[in-house]
């Protein structure tokens, strides 16, 4: 597309005062902005990672912005994810954040998607964008974007962080490596951590959501040397940064072999959905909040082991459990009674899962994961309780 087509729109007399600052750049200047105005993005997640990138996209002038994300604004959130403030929470992050674009950049048009992003919307959502930004938090949804940009051939630019570290990478673009390529599979559902479980330090998010921002720039544009073929990691603690070369992989089911025609169920292919309400309550080691509140509303009580940590117990906790942090469990292992039947609990039933594997494997054959956790107790039992 040349840059005199009417398909690359003309600058208006405010879009050149306000974009003035691109304009003398010599790589960007008016045919670079005119690109970034005639060009269309996807944001996967207006959480930590969407939220700086869609400011900064809209700042630079994208035309237009699509943001899909079916959550709503929680007031955890507003530690990191910046494109929301106090007054929306309870408010569909779609909405907030299609507001504060418009406020920062009136020029941009946005479409927000309500929705989650699944198999059976992804092809339909993603064919309209030239450009794939995924700030999702989930391995499921990161194969699904991973999957759809690569039958589609739309570049995938990928971030994800996690308490001190980050990282990013540019994948499906110019022949490069895909996200199969780097991860062919999962990892095992109980090993997995992610920022409700172990936490994030608020700014990075925004390092790596801005790192984003500026691989998209830079692809619309054809300026620079992207991240395709590379994976850049972050280190905020430390404030190190370094990049891994990435190579594509001839026999990826994706984007090597080609195996993958259609898209599938990612959530069953992650392992994930183990304590959705569609699976029975009586699992030999899973009870529902609803099942152990029943329980213990008759008077059969088993016992309540707490794995998370101490400042997790003093903010909320269930009535006469007992606090025995994930990592001191091996330690309180002569104080619990084999015979007995253990319900373990954490924040949402990870690292309660993690706890029970372990028990099970040490004799502990009555050990029970409390499916959702503490977090799903106060949405389906208690929502008097404190939720964090």
């Amino acid at each position: 597309m040349s840059d005199s087509s009417p398909l690359v729109p003309p600058l208006t007399s405010d879009e050149q005062l306000r974009y003035h600052r691109h304009l003398i750049l010599p790589e960007v200047g008016e045919a670079g902005q005119r690109r970034l105005k005639a060009s269309r993005v996807l944001l996967v997640g207006a959480g930590g990672l969407g939220a700086p990138a869609a400011l900064y996209l809209a700042a630079a002038g994208i035309g237009h912005l699509g943001i899909v994300d079916a959550d709503s604004v929680e007031l955890s959130n507003l530690q990191r994810q910046v494109i929301h403030d106090t007054r929306d929470v309870a408010r569909a992050k779609v909405a907030s954040a299609e507001a504060r674009v418009h406020a920062l950049n009136p020029h941009v048009d946005v479409a927000a998607y309500h929705t989650r992003l699944t198999s059976n919307n992804a092809m339909e959502l993603l064919a309209d964008y030239d450009v794939i930004v995924d700030g999702s938090d989930n391995f499921a949804t990161r194969y699904l974007v991973n999957d759809a940009c690569v039958l589609l051939g739309k570049p995938n630019v990928s971030g994800s962080v996690l308490r001190f570290e980050g990282q990013a990478s540019v994948f499906s673009a110019d022949d490069g490596p895909c996200y199969r390529c780097l991860f062919r599979e999962p990892p095992p559902p109980g090993l997995v951590q992610n920022c409700v479980e172990s936490g994030v330090l608020g700014v990075v998010p925004g390092l790596i959501g801005v790192i984003q921002a500026a691989e998209t720039i830079k692809l619309i544009t054809g300026i620079g040397e992207t991240l395709v073929g590379r994976l850049l990691l972050v280190d905020a603690l430390r404030m190190r940064f370094r990049t891994i070369d990435l190579a594509k992989d001839p026999e990826c089911v994706a984007c090597g072999r080609r195996e993958i025609t259609a898209l599938i169920d990612y959530e069953a292919f992650c392992g994930m959905g183990q304590g959705d309400a569609e699976h029975p309550t009586d699992v030999a080691d899973e009870i529902t909040p609803t099942a152990l509140a029943a329980r213990l509303q008759q008077g059969d009580a088993p016992v309540l082991l707490d794995v998370r940590e101490p400042h997790e117990w003093a903010i909320v906790r269930l009535p006469d459990a007992r606090l025995v942090p994930l990592n001191s469990l091996p330690d309180a292992l002569d104080t619990l009674n084999r015979s007995e039947e253990i319900v373990v609990y954490c924040h949402h039933g990870l690292r309660s899962a993690a706890a029970v594997d372990w028990l099970r494997e040490q004799g502990f054959d009555r050990a029970r994961n409390l499916v959702g956790g503490i977090d799903r107790w106060t949405r389906d039992v208690d929502p008097s309780m404190r939720r964090y």
